[in-house]
């Protein structure tokens, strides 16, 4: 079980650092090279964007969750 949350652990860190990549900054970011640019100069958030907004959410609540989960069941083979 523990290797299963630690393997799911490293798969979702790999994704979170890509999606966080892509997001847009300040000065824009990786997802104006995937056609991110031409929707922010209306002003608001694209779909796409807050697509990938909702995305990087879920994927970093199972995060969380692999973490938690690796943390109480360290603890309970520990005792």
């Amino acid at each position: 079980m523990i290797l299963l949350f630690t393997i799911l652990l490293m798969v979702t860190s790999f994704v979170m650092i890509l999606l966080v990549l892509l997001h847009k900054g300040r000065g824009g970011g990786l997802s104006d090279m995937f056609g991110g640019g031409v929707s922010s100069s209306l002003g608001g958030s694209s779909v796409a964007e807050r697509n990938l907004d909702r995305f990087t959410i879920g994927v970093g609540i199972i995060w969380f969750a692999c973490i938690v989960a690796l943390g109480l069941l360290m603890a309970y083979q520990g005792a």
